[in-house]
């Protein structure tokens, strides 16, 4: 092979890799002064951003230097109460404004076994039973998570294809299935998972070993529908 054909080859190669994860799961935020500083920064950004104007024209209308804006914005300096009043009347929105990120609750949803809500969805009277193990609406997030756990009985003899917004994620726990995500099918046993985009026909196409229990987790942007 010459040199040209090994670069070429090592390039395909490169973008074959999956790209790495920036998501660090074990990280934490910074200490509960600095989140505030963050908080108060982003919101005096959102609220000067809604006026359409710049930091130059926020520093002149508060007489805060540039360079103070600028830290108070990227939540590097705690601006002080005098500051905030000066911000607040410029902005014109109230003090407690700019606290509100800071003093958002944060949910949680916790769910004994066997105390999941049973919910209708496509497929349910064909021997699908869907589980519902928890659910939050609005959040910081900007993204819904539905958590599923789905039986399939004996009964279960119409496997319809499902099609809807965002991503969606499986974990077979008991039996076996062939679970088809668009033209291809995933022979699945406990222990295996697939994830893939939701918006491609999917469903179970052969019922292998029954009963058949898996977790199904949808997620798709607020303000959409994940069926």
């Amino acid at each position: 092979m010459t040199a040209d054909g090994k670069k070429a080859a090592a390039a395909i190669a490169a973008k074959a890799q999956p790209s790495p994860l920036h998501q660090d799961p074990h990280a934490i935020r910074d200490t509960p002064e600095k989140v505030l500083e963050v908080a108060l920064g982003h919101e005096v950004r959102a609220f000067r951003k809604k006026l359409g104007i710049t930091v130059a024209d926020l520093a002149a209308m508060t007489n805060i230097s540039l360079g103070m804006l600028s830290k108070i914005e990227n939540g590097i300096t705690s601006p002080s109460l005098t500051t905030l009043q000066a911000l607040s009347r410029a902005l014109g929105v109230p003090l407690t404004a700019f606290f509100r990120r800071f003093e958002e609750e944060r949910s949680a949803v916790f769910v004994k076994s066997g105390e999941g809500v049973d919910v209708e969805r496509r497929g349910t009277r064909a021997g699908h039973q869907y589980n519902l193990l928890g659910h939050i609406g609005s959040n910081t997030a900007g993204v819904v998570v539905e958590p599923y756990l789905i039986t399939l009985a004996g009964d279960s003899d119409v496997f319809p294809m499902f099609q809807h917004e965002g991503m969606e994620f499986l974990y077979m726990l008991e039996g076996e299935v062939v679970y088809r995500h668009g033209s291809n099918l995933y022979r699945m046993t406990p222990g295996d998972s697939l994830f893939f985009d939701a918006d491609a026909p999917h469903g179970p196409e052969e019922l292998t070993q029954l009963p058949i229990r898996y977790l199904s987790i949808i997620s798709y942007p607020q303000g959409s529908s994940g069926d």
